[in-house]
């Protein structure tokens, strides 16, 4: 089969549809690729919000967690590193910085010794209180020009792409 010819829909046996045939190996253009432009979007959408958050001392990698912590208090260290995507490694050296910094702090928790929960200092909660203003600066600006129907099926095809990703779809080879 070559790169101009297209594949009728079969459906999967899992049910899900077929994968689509917009990219052919020979004419690939990765500057035309969804992914890079999403790539992209997001690289530009962190330095900006890290430039909101200037005043605030955080960086990229910590604003997230520190967000994470404010819209879900008492979560463990591990809680936190799955929803930030990180290895817990990673986010202990993360989480000594944020407490370096006098943001958050680790609370034994009283029923199991063994379990440590994480929680905002007041400073800390200052702080998480400037990141949806920084968020929704930063997001609208870009989405300048888009009406409200434009937006709302952005987000629909993003969460379309998103589900695709999750049900393991991305890697796999065409039938």
């Amino acid at each position: 089969m070559d790169d101009t010819t297209t594949r009728t829909p079969v459906p999967s046996a899992a049910g899900r549809p077929p994968p689509a045939d917009f990219y052919a190996p020979k004419s690939y253009n990765p500057s035309d690729s969804v992914g890079y432009l999403m790539r992209r979007i997001l690289s530009s959408v962190a330095a900006a919000v890290e430039r909101e958050l200037e005043s605030t001392g955080l960086t990229h990698a910590q604003w997230i967690p520190l967000f994470k912590l404010a819209v879900h208090p008492g979560v463990t260290v591990a809680e936190l590193a799955r929803q930030c995507e990180l290895d817990a490694g990673a986010m202990t050296r993360l989480l000594d910085r944020l407490e370096a910094k006098g943001l958050c702090q680790r609370e034994r928790s009283s029923e199991d010794r063994r379990v440590v929960r994480l929680a905002l200092t007041e400073q800390g909660r200052a702080v998480a209180e400037q990141i949806p203003v920084a968020l929704s600066r930063v997001q609208n600006a870009y989405l300048a020009g888009f009406s409200r129907e434009e937006w709302l099926l952005l987000k629909s095809f993003l969460s379309r792409i998103l589900d695709n990703a999750q049900q393991g779809c991305a890697g796999k080879k065409n039938p």
